[in-house]
């Protein structure tokens, strides 16, 4: 049965342990490459989409190490990749006490490369789509096009972006003005195109569908809410939202709704894959 090897209070598995050292590790690395030598390390290992000048295939498993380390402004940021090991200690352990090493690094690897592909693909058709209409765009500026795609896709832009759509307003066939709403358009799209993705959020969604999957009726606290959810209440739900937030798809959201959505389904398709090749459920 399932639970023969499950060890609910043992202390860290092996996998868990290494990957949990791999992931400090590489975060503590990008602060001091940033810090000591001026080298982005997130933009360099971060998944970029296929349309990016920065995109490379090893990306697709090096995303899942890299953790935003620094703010835009330089600040040192700790919460996400926190919350993501706290998530893969709690749960990571005792999918592998049940799974076994080999079987656990391979299911969470197969869900960090799922995230990152179905990342791939929906960011593949917005940016086509944002390119698509950079080019009509081109055919026929108009600063009040440029208004509504810049609020769309930005929320609220730098105001040196308002300042020109406001000059252009009151003087539209300025050459001066077209060719700055040009630029600022293309500025908006390559910004789109060459935003990264990072973080092991995709292999820890995939986690915590496994979990609610062998433990369906566990009782989870969550954090600030303090009422018992059974985990599969909760990985429906979770998925649920992320499904939502991610066809909202908010300017200003920088978080990869679909790359969470992505391990959670590759994860599912594999446990499903297992259990019709063995007569136990995993």
């Amino acid at each position: 049965t399932i639970m023969q090897n499950y060890r609910p209070f043992a202390g860290l598995t092996p996998a868990v342990k290494a990957l949990l050292v791999a992931n400090v590790a590489m975060w503590l690395l990008t602060i001091i490459a940033a810090k000591m030598f001026h080298v982005d390390l997130d933009n360099t290992l971060g998944l970029h989409l296929p349309q990016s000048q920065y995109w490379a295939p090893w990306q697709y498993v090096t995303h899942m190490f890299m953790h935003a380390s620094l703010s835009p402004y330089g600040r040192i940021e700790f919460t996400h990749l926190f919350f993501n090991m706290f998530a893969l200690f709690m749960f990571g352990r005792i999918l592998e006490s049940v799974w076994g090493s080999k079987r656990f690094l391979i299911y969470y690897f197969v869900c960090g490369l799922g995230a990152g592909l179905l990342n791939s693909a929906i960011g593949w058709f917005e940016v086509h789509s944002m390119y698509e209409q950079y080019h009509l765009f081109l055919e026929s500026p108009d600063p009040h096009i440029l208004a509504d795609f810049a609020k769309k896709q930005l929320g609220e832009p730098a105001g040196w972006v308002w300042t020109t759509i406001d000059g252009w307003i009151d003087n539209q066939r300025s050459p001066e003005y077209i060719e700055a709403g040009k630029q600022i358009f293309k500025r908006i799209v390559d910004l789109k195109a060459n935003v990264p993705m990072v973080g092991a959020s995709g292999a820890i969604f995939g986690i915590l569908l496994a979990f609610g999957m062998l433990f369906p009726n566990t009782e989870l606290f969550l954090m600030f809410v303090p009422i018992p959810i059974k985990a599969k209440y909760f990985v429906v739900g979770y998925g649920l939202l992320e499904l939502y937030l991610g066809m909202r798809n908010s300017a200003g959201d920088n978080v990869a709704h679909f790359a969470h959505l992505g391990g959670m389904l590759f994860g599912f398709l594999l446990i499903r894959w297992w259990n019709k090749r063995s007569k136990k459920f995993y």
